[in-house]
């Protein structure tokens, strides 16, 4: 079976809660999940706590804490997005995961940590029963010919617009 691209995307909030309920649902299947979660990092999350008692789902953050500057990432951040993305090929290629997470991939894209060409090339020379997920605002419209699926989330009203900050169990 042909595995599936889908893509999450778009400026509400949702997008990485969707690909973790996703991959929640794959391991109630006995699939194995790795997620990379690019731009966040070393930081302890709900998620992160929560797959730790899961054998077959797995996450890796490959970025900082601090924001990265769109108009001049850090090198440090350059390598983060990349060294993530080598690890997403390695898990890609090693036919032990059927569904492969790509978290906040878009906007490593955006931010030009990662290139277009580098997704593509993973996309196109995958395992063929692999599904692949990739979060994050601003999709490349360059992309859309290699994916099954985009969902756009869109905000119609947040609770941080209302002074309301990240909550635990919701935002981490």
């Amino acid at each position: 079976m042909k595995g599936l691209v889908l893509v999450y995307t778009g400026n509400g909030k949702g997008k990485t809660t969707a690909a973790l309920g996703l991959g929640l649902r794959a391991v109630g299947q006995g699939l194995n999940v790795f997620m990379v979660q690019f731009m966040k990092g070393q930081g302890e999350t709900g998620e992160l706590t929560a797959v730790q008692s899961l054998d077959n789902f797995t996450i890796e953050q490959a970025g900082r804490q601090n924001f990265v500057n769109q108009a001049a990432p850090d090198p440090m951040d350059l390598q983060a997005a990349e060294a993530g993305l080598t690890r997403a090929k390695e898990m890609a290629y090693s036919e032990q995961y059927q569904l492969l997470i790509l978290d906040e991939i878009n906007v490593a894209m955006n931010y030009g940590l990662i290139a277009i060409e580098e997704v593509i090339d993973l996309l196109q020379n995958r395992p063929q029963g692999l599904h692949v997920v990739m979060t994050g605002r601003g999709f490349p419209e360059e992309l859309s010919n290699y994916v099954d699926m985009i969902s756009e989330v869109c905000e119609v009203k947040h609770h941080y617009n209302s002074g309301i900050s990240a909550t635990k169990g919701i935002e981490f």
